[in-house]
Formats: structure tokens, C-alpha cells, sequence
């Protein structure tokens, strides 16, 4: 079993008070040595002024979703609706065949969501961490567990997903509910950023890590209050389990990335990610950079032979 949750056997276990840090009392040099070492970060309270708004906005997004059900398509991660929203097979004894894992809220259609983005200590970490000129990677992510049995997420690390041709983008999952280790808490393996991108297999929610390599006891449970912030790089490993709650588990995550960075290989499955791999599909990734760019939010983009 990996010994990641550890600095070393000669110390003692890293446990959530390494990495947590204050809102209130935030300091973003110290945040950002944090998150180098430990590869994650926790900031309580950050985006409490936006929970309330938020949860309005992704309560209409799920009742919508659900409307939109009998009219899904079937697609490689399970079945899409109209609006964007992404299903997954749902548990035994669930009232639907399906459950809701992703809901179609982005920057465009929420300005809740956008504050989250745009919170001045997450622009201040991101800009010690991926550089002066910051831009937002994709629009946003809204990732939603139904009560009881909601979808778990494997471990795995983000690079398996979007690998980019820099370091990739730091991502802030911001609870919308409190969260604990009933409901499905993220949990995270500190120092696992530097062990590099692993190889990830297919899993019921799309890319994983092995299970017997990367068992839960690996990684390390972040319980929060609403508004509390984790940041973590591309390569931490972590994931969340099944969310055995009465009421649903929201998360949103926002992700920085240096503004000349762009993603090499995109992928869902090993299958895909295998054929994504290869140099042509490689080439055309980079041919489609300019196309990649996202929302700058922090210093300025310059004019290049790329566009």
C-alpha cells in the first residue's frame, strides 16, 4: 500500500491541519508553500459569501436535468440531456435508472458561480503557483451526488483527464453544503503531485486508479463547512466516496492555468485516453490551442505567431 498520507516513516501522519488555512487570515505566500509541499491546500470559509446564490442556481440546474432525462442521448460516460447535464447509472433501489454526476452551470449562465472563480485570495494563490498571467481552464464544473447513494468518484489525478503541455491547472473544489464523511468528502493523498502522472484504468465513474494499488485508507478526508475551499494540483490524487445523505452533495470547481499553457491529451476512458496519446492525435491538440484559451483573470495575454 502507498505510504502518500506520510511525509516520511520517520514523521507523523500528515493529517487536514497541515494544509488548512483561514479566509479571514489569509496569507497567499504562505498558502502557496503549503499547496508546493503537500500538492493541496484547504482555505475555510472562502467562498461562503457565495453559497447561498450558488445553491439556488444548482437547485434549478437539477430539477431541470431531471426533467430533461427522457430525452437524454447515450454517449461513452453515460447519458447526456439537452442542457449539458451528465448521468451515470444509478444504485440499487435508487428511484431513477439514472443518477446526476455533472450539472450544465458554468461561467456564462451563473454569476454566482463566476464570483467563486474570481475570489481574490484563489487569484492571488494562483498567480504565485501558475504564473503572472492567469486564465480560467474550461467553464466551470458542477459536480452533483444524489441522496442516498450517490455516485463515488475513484482516485485518480486530474492529468489523466487533461494533460497539459506545462503544469497544468490548479483546481479549487469549494463545498456548497457541509460536507463530512457521511455525505462525501474529498479526500486527497498529500505529496502525491510529485510521484508524476500514473496509469489510470477505466472505472464506473470513467478514469481511476487501481483499487488495490490506491485503496481508500491511501488518501486523506477533508470534512468542511459550506464555502470551504480545496485547492489541489493536477496530478494530487484524490476522489470522493458515495454520498449516503438525505439531501444532495454539491461541489464546484474552478481551475487556473498558465495562459500559455494548453492540453496535449484529453481523455475519459483508458480506452480514449490511448488513442489520444498518439502523435497525430497530439498534434492536433496543439494545432487547437488558440481555440483552448480561457477567461484571463489575472495579468494579460500578448500577441504571438499562434494568435
Amino acid at each position: 500500500m502507498p505510504a502518500a498520507s506520510t511525509a516520511s516513516s520517520a514523521t507523523a501522519p500528515i493529517t487536514v491541519v497541515d494544509l488548512e488555512i483561514h479566509a479571514a487570515t489569509f496569507d497567499a505566500d504562505r498558502a502557496a508553500a503549503i499547496y508546493r509541499e503537500h500538492g493541496c491546500l484547504v482555505v475555510r470559509g472562502l467562498a461562503s459569501a457565495q453559497v447561498d446564490a450558488l445553491n439556488r442556481d444548482i437547485a434549478t440546474a437539477a430539477q431541470q436535468a431531471i426533467a430533461l432525462l427522457p430525452r437524454a442521448t447515450k454517449i461513452v460516460e453515460g447519458w447526456a440531456t439537452p442542457d449539458g447535464s451528465l448521468f451515470l447509472p444509478a444504485p440499487a433501489g435508487f428511484a431513477r435508472d439514472q443518477q446526476i454526476m455533472l450539472l450544465p452551470i458554468n461561467y456564462r449562465n451563473s454569476a454566482a458561480f463566476l464570483q467563486t472563480a474570481l475570489v481574490p485570495e484563489a487569484l492571488d494563490l494562483a498567480e504565485r503557483v501558475v504564473g503572472p498571467d492567469v486564465e480560467l481552464f474550461m467553464e466551470g464544473q458542477v459536480v452533483y451526488k444524489e441522496p442516498v447513494g450517490g455516485h463515488p468518484k475513484h482516485l485518480h489525478q486530474d492529468a489523466a483527464y487533461f494533460e497539459h503541455r506545462l503544469d497544468g491547472p490548479m483546481a479549487t473544489l469549494i463545498y456548497c453544503v457541509d460536507t463530512d464523511l457521511v455525505n462525501g468528502a474529498l479526500h486527497v493523498v498529500p505529496g502525491s503531485h510529485r510521484q508524476g502522472l500514473l496509469a489510470h484504468v477505466t472505472t464506473f465513474s470513467h478514469l481511476g486508479l487501481d483499487e488495490q494499488a490506491w485503496p481508500w485508507e491511501c488518501a486523506l478526508p477533508i470534512v468542511g463547512k459550506a464555502g470551504d475551499a480545496i485547492f489541489f494540483h493536477v496530478q494530487t490524487i484524490h476522489g470522493s466516496k458515495e454520498n449516503h445523505g438525505a439531501a444532495p452533495r454539491p461541489v464546484v470547481i474552478n481551475r487556473y492555468r498558465n495562459a500559455n499553457d494548453y492540453v496535449v491529451v484529453s481523455a475519459t476512458t483508458a480506452e480514449n485516453r490511448s488513442q489520444a496519446e498518439s502523435d497525430a492525435a497530439r498534434k492536433a491538440m496543439a494545432q487547437r490551442r488558440v481555440q483552448q484559451r480561457g477567461l484571463l483573470v489575472r495579468g494579460s495575454r500578448r500577441w504571438s505567431d499562434d494568435g
